[in-house]
């Protein structure tokens, strides 16, 4: 199966690609510095070099692609997540596939209730409340999109190994979360949507 990914040089993008290609996906990773790529000599591998704010980049990656994952992150400048997914599903609508797999954030929609008082209030109320808003859009591009698209909203980003010892699909009332997951088990659960419809056209949240 044919893959490509957005946001393929970030820290979720780069697990994706790594566990991609590990489990013999024919990957292909837009990105727009090629030189950041690692294991490019892999020959399920291919370097797709362009900038997802152009929409013509964005047309011309998505041929004969069969899934898109999307891994986008922008610190907390605050443009590119909705901006490049806005595009993303634009060209998907015009010719490309239409699965589609994002990573946002816990904290969108009903799961602002699984965050606590500093996520809430420090961090995205104070220290990201730029990146909080353009995931917001982003999800509604997403929402409002006629693809079957899964949103997957991890929880704060640790390093670490695989190891699926996570909670998934939790309503936004359960509390008892360390709100903290690993990047390599966001990657892997983004990557198992690939096979199931089970949260086809849904939010999920995972989160340890």
């Amino acid at each position: 199966m044919k893959l490509i990914i957005f946001g393929a040089t970030g820290t979720v993008g780069k697990e994706l690609v790594k566990h991609a290609v590990e489990n013999g996906y024919d990957v292909t990773a837009f990105v727009r510095h090629p030189e950041k790529m690692q294991n490019t000599n892999n020959p399920n591998l291919k370097i797709c070099k362009g900038d997802v704010l152009n929409i013509v980049d964005v047309e011309n990656a998505l041929k004969n692609q069969e899934v898109v994952l999307c891994a986008l992150g922008d610190g907390n400048v605050g443009k590119i997540r909705a901006l490049g997914t806005k595009n993303i599903i634009e060209a998907m609508h015009k010719s490309g596939p239409k699965r589609l797999i994002c990573q946002t954030t816990l904290g969108m929609g009903e799961s602002y209730g699984n965050l606590n008082f500093i996520w809430k209030h420090i961090m995205f109320g104070m220290l990201l409340k730029k990146a909080f808003r353009d995931h917001q859009l982003q999800e509604r591009y997403i929402l409002n999109c006629n693809l079957d698209y899964t949103i997957v909203r991890p929880s704060a980003l640790t390093d670490g190994d695989i190891t699926k010892q996570y909670k998934i699909g939790f309503d936004g009332n359960f509390k008892k979360l360390k709100l903290k997951i690993s990047r390599a088990d966001v990657a892997d659960f983004m990557l198992q949507q690939i096979a199931t419809s089970q949260f086809t056209k849904k939010a999920v949240s995972i989160s340890n």
